[in-house]
């Protein structure tokens, strides 16, 4: 057993285990590593009768102390080398860090070699945040989808054009590779491979003992795109972009726009593109899919009215935009998201 072993409760008598390695260096993000590892270790004591354990061990290529980045300078004591972890690992799981702590761990510790080396015989591998640069370091997410922190995202699609990058996207499941947002949304992550393991109900009562208010699917945003842009436009565009955001529904298109800002509709669609660094329809849309995710989310109204009220016009509009940007449908957000009314 590992040095973690007391994370497997005693009412579980089996020999069978699912062994996780939690893989941290200097400079980690420390709740890169305490989110998954606490989120697996509750998991053991909401078993469905038939359900197999899990053995959680923090990890690091040297094994003994890892300093986090964290402020104070907290220190995660006795990890376990890489060379001393169990043959039959099923989950390793990456964590995030510093520029400088995932530069010495890519290039300087022998993980890369380690982790091809065990490709082949782990059933997962998925990383947390920045977590992800080690994965596409080592080739694991070429001609993959994949996703980290968003404000990494861009970074992550220069060093590797081969990656297919969803900068908006809380998680990215590409069997046997996984990999999540920026640091809570691993917790994200471990609760959906506790739910295809154990159940739904093992992983929502986890997200109960862990005072969560609901799952998120992975599908969900990172942040509210339409707010952020925001931030790099003019006072008359900004104005527009809250107009917006406060009544998606009518006639917002090209034409209407550009007279409403003032503008030829030529300009207008340069300014635009150049202050928002997208198209007025496209922040159209976004902000349609604010308004309609709210709707879903505080209300119990019939599909085809929150379409209306969101500015999407039909039932068929809404499912298309949920499918293009969440990649789930309205129904299935309701489900997860919905309040009960």
């Amino acid at each position: 057993m590992s040095k973690i072993s007391h994370f497997l409760p005693m009412k579980n008598s089996v020999k069978s285990v699912r062994h996780v390695a939690v893989i941290g260096y200097d400079g980690v993000q420390a709740l890169d590593i305490v989110g998954p590892m606490e989120v697996f270790a509750m998991a053991n004591f909401h078993l469905p009768p038939d359900g197999v354990p899990y053995d959680v061990v923090l990890a690091s290529p040297g094994g003994g102390a890892i300093k986090s980045s964290s402020a104070g300078g907290l220190v995660f004591g006795e990890a376990v080398s890489l060379r001393d972890l169990p043959g039959n690992l099923d989950t390793i799981i990456l964590a995030g860090g510093s520029e400088e702590g995932l530069r010495q761990v890519i290039f300087g510790s022998g993980l890369l070699d380690w982790l091809h080396s065990r490709i082949a015989v782990t059933r997962r591998m998925a990383s947390v945040c920045t977590g992800a640069f080690i994965l596409a370091a080592g080739g694991f997410l070429d001609g993959r989808r994949a996703t980290t922190h968003w404000s990494s995202c861009a970074l992550l699609k220069e060093l590797r054009p081969e990656i297919e990058v969803e900068p908006d996207a809380i998680f990215v499941a590409a069997p046997p590779v996984f990999t999540s947002a920026g640091i809570t949304a691993g917790i994200d992550l471990c609760l959906a491979l506790v739910e295809a393991d154990c159940g739904p109900q093992t992983a929502l009562a986890v997200a109960r003992q862990m005072v969560l208010f609901m799952r998120r699917p992975g599908g969900q945003s990172q942040f509210s795109t339409g707010l952020s842009l925001q931030a790099n436009a003019t006072p008359r565009l900004r104005k527009l972009m809250r107009e917006i955001i406060e009544d998606p529904t009518g006639d917002l298109t090209g034409p209407i726009l550009a007279a409403r800002a003032g503008m030829s509709e030529r300009t207008f669609a340069r300014s635009f593109r150049k202050e928002a660094g997208t198209t007025p329809m496209q922040f159209v849309e976004t902000a349609r899919l604010d308004r309609a995710k709210a709707l879903l989310e505080t209300s119990d109204w019939p599909l085809a009215r929150i379409a209306e009220r969101s500015g999407f016009g039909s039932l068929d509009t809404l499912h298309r935009a949920f499918l293009k940007h969440l990649r789930v449908t309205p129904g299935f957000y309701r489900a997860r998201f919905g309040v009960d009314l």
